[in-house]
Formats: structure tokens, C-alpha cells, sequence
């Protein structure tokens, strides 16, 4: 009963703001409620839940009208051991499922448009979640980049951009190592030296008031960051790092010299926890994402084959550094400025303690200046815990100092 009460809320007439088609917002908060719903049980790979998330996106891939390109209609199953307890020496057999579509416009170069749909089960693995054992839904985590993937797809289905192929994959197994995605570059459906270049799609659900957005693997091609400079939709602001590896699937193509790029809208307190819910998705940040995406993809309709770059790792030379104290905050990773912003107070921590709150930025700690995240961490590294020293924030322009126990 309790979904027959959500999928009818959602079908309810919407106040959608004139920049929006109401149709496409609505399928997009369709498919993340779904996706995300109970009923799933949180999509873990090789579950009963993730199965019937396959189902559902290989439904709409029908539906919007794409070709199958997987090695079993849209399917392209894999095999992979599974160790679900770290403590204990044995494996389980598994297999998971990428979901592969295509739109095939007779060219010769394709791109590939992904993202991954599993997520965390009951958080068994990769929780952050310290109570027992709950569903983990996954909302932002990562049906809103399964929802961004559904509606290009369409959006790319009705255009004239045909200078280019597209190849729609939903990764299983991402949460787990990246499984679907290096399983499909060791396995292609199409030729590996045909792909043009890869967009991921990896929480795109919490768009900003600011509207920051963080594109990860800028480096990959010396188109990016050109074209970044001349896209400006819905007053979305780029912040690029360069690295193409990173901890998701545009990785598996970057390694495979496919220049490939990260949309992320950011890190939140809910993040791998059970507190990742539709209800707090923003759906038109969503749109204005993909909007942003189909952009970037108009722009490079007539660039033919770009360029691949090898990238540095944005944290090569840097010491690593080995801290054992948290202060408890949710570092807000699309912050463009100096310092190190608050996104998130954890509750009975030595932040919430202190006085932190969220949209403070850090801007010492102890007798570290901190300019960046990794100052921030370089200056957590001299404390251990009973430690007792100063942080200092800047509230509003206010610089505030605040005494902080460890």
C-alpha cells in the first residue's frame, strides 16, 4: 500500500517552474522513487532487488525506443566471487548484471553515456550507518545518475545530433570494485577504439543552491575544459580537477585511453547511509545537470574523434597523510574557494561539540593554515585523541574561533 500512496503523489499534477518540461521532471522522480524505493531492498549486486532494477531500466531503454547491446538482449551478465564477510576466509558466486542500449545514428564514433544503478543492500559492506542493519536506498547513490542517463537518452533519441553514436550503460557491481564497468571494457559490445569518449554519471542528485558542480577527469582530453568555458546552462558552475581515475566507473574507460569525465554534484551526511532518500533529491538539479551534459554533447557533435591525454594524479607527490582523530564534519567537496566548507555536523562528535556548523569553512586547524582538504587533513594528522586545539572558521565573513576537544 505505502507505494501504491507514493507513485500516486508523484503522478499528481506538479507547480513546475517555466524552465522545465513537467513531463520530463516527472519521469525523472518516477524512476528515482522506484529505483530507490523499499522494494529493492537497496539493489545490491547479485540480490533478487538488483535484479528487478535491471528489469526496470531495461524497460525504459525498450520503451524510449534504444537497440540492445549487451551479450543477452540488453543483459550483459558477469560472474564475480563475492566475500560478504571481511573476517572470514570464503567467497560466494555471484552474478551481476550491466544493462547495455544503443542509438545508432550509422557513425563512426560512439559515445558512451553510464552510470552505475547497484547500490549497498542492507549495508552489509561500505556503510556508514553505525545502528543495525537497515536498507540502504540509494537515491543519490546512484538512481539519480541512472534517471540523468534516462532522460539524455531520450533527450538524444528525439535530436539531431548524429555525428555520433551513444552506447547507454547502466554498471552493475560499482560499489563493490567497479566490477560491470571493467568487466565491459575487458568484454566490449562495440570496438574499444571506436569510442569517441564517456560521460559518468555518479550522484547528480544534490545539486546545490549555488548550483557548483564538480567534473571530475577534466584532463582526459583537451576538449574538456574548452568546452566547460563555453557551456553556460541553468547558471551551473563548473569546478574541474584532471585526475580520470577516481573512485568510480569513468575509471575503467580513462585506463583503457577513452577519454572519460565524473559529473558529481557533491558529498552530504547522507551518503552510504540508509538517510539517502527520494524525498531529498533535487530533481530540477538533476535536469539542469543533464541539461548541462547534453550541451557539453552538442558542442562536441562536430569535433570528430577527441583527443585522450594521460593525467596526473591530483595526489601524486603529496604525503599521505595518517590521522587517528576525526573532528566529525562532512568535508563539501564541489567548494571552490579557499579553506575546507562544512557540508554536514555529526552529531555527539568534537565538531558539534565545538560549535560547527554546517557552511562554516575551515580555515585553521591548530597551527595549520588550511587552504584546501588536504591541508585540512595534513592538520588533523598532528592530533591524537584527548588533544585539545583551536579551529577556525569563517561564518559569513565572520572568522570565529572554536575550541575543539579530539
Amino acid at each position: 500500500m505505502k507505494y501504491l500512496v507514493i507513485v500516486f503523489t508523484l503522478l499528481s499534477p506538479l507547480f513546475v517552474s517555466a524552465q522545465f518540461d513537467e513531463n520530463v521532471l516527472q519521469d525523472l522522480r518516477v524512476d528515482v522513487v522506484y529505483l530507490s524505493s523499499d522494494l529493492l531492498k537497496g539493489r545490491e549486486t547479485g540480490t533478487d532487488g538488483e535484479k528487478l532494477a535491471a528489469q526496470y531500466i531495461e524497460t525504459r531503454f525498450a520503451e524510449i525506443g534504444l537497440e540492445p547491446k549487451g551479450t543477452d538482449g540488453y543483459m550483459q551478465p558477469f560472474d564475480f566471487k563475492f566475500k560478504p564477510n571481511p573476517h572470514e576466509p570464503d567467497f560466494e558466486a555471484r552474478k551481476g548484471r550491466n544493462i547495455v542500449a544503443y542509438l545508432d545514428n550509422g557513425a563512426k564514433n560512439t559515445v558512451v553515456i553510464g552510470g552505475h544503478y547497484d547500490h549497498l543492500g542492507m549495508g552489509h559492506f561500505g556503510s556508514r550507518h553505525t545502528g543495525e542493519h537497515e536498507i540502504h536506498n540509494g537515491a543519490d547513490d546512484n538512481a539519480s545518475g541512472i534517471a540523468s542517463i534516462l532522460m539524455l537518452a531520450e533527450k538524444l533519441k528525439a535530436s539531431d545530433l548524429k555525428n555520433n553514436n551513444y552506447l547507454f550503460i547502466a554498471f552493475s557491481g560499482e560499489e563493490l570494485g567497479l566490477y560491470g564497468s571493467k568487466y565491459f571494457v575487458e568484454h566490449p559490445t562495440l570496438p574499444l577504439e571506436s569510442l569517441n569518449y564517456m560521460i559518468n554519471l555518479d550522484m547528480v542528485g544534490r545539486l546545490n543552491t549555488e548550483k557548483i558542480l564538480a567534473i571530475n577527469g577534466a584532463g582526459t582530453s583537451s576538449a574538456w575544459k574548452e568546452m566547460f568555458g563555453k557551456t553556460d546552462v541553468h547558471g551551473i558552475k563548473v569546478k574541474t580537477t584532471d585526475s580520470g581515475i577516481g573512485p568510480s566507473d569513468h575509471t575503467s574507460f580513462y585506463l583503457n585511453d577513452v577519454p572519460a569525465v565524473h559529473y558529481f554534484s557533491g558529498q552530504h551526511t547522507d551518503y552510504h547511509k540508509p538517510e539517502d532518500d527520494s524525498e531529498l533529491v533535487n530533481y530540477e538539479g538533476i535536469y539542469e545537470i543533464s541539461d548541462h551534459i547534453y550541451a557539453v554533447i552538442e558542442g562536441l557533435n562536430d569535433a570528430g574523434k577527441v583527443d585522450f591525454q594521460k593525467t596526473k594524479d591530483e595526489n601524486e607527490g603529496r604525503t599521505v597523510s595518517k590521522f587517528k582523530v576525526t573532528l566529525g564534519v562532512m568535508p563539501d567537496y564541489v567548494h571552490d574557494g579557499t579553506g575546507m566548507r562544512v557540508d554536514g555536523v555529526m552529531s555527539d562528535r568534537p565538531a558539534e561539540k565545538a560549535g560547527l556548523q554546517k557552511g562554516d569553512i575551515i580555515i585553521k586547524i591548530g597551527e595549520t593554515e588550511v587552504k584546501d582538504i588536504y591541508d585540512y587533513m595534513d592538520g588533523l594528522a598532528n592530533f591524537k585523541s584527548g588533544d585539545k586545539t583551536t579551529v577556525v572558521v569563517k561564518r559569513e565573513e565572520k572568522e570565529m574561533e572554536m575550541k575543539v576537544q579530539f
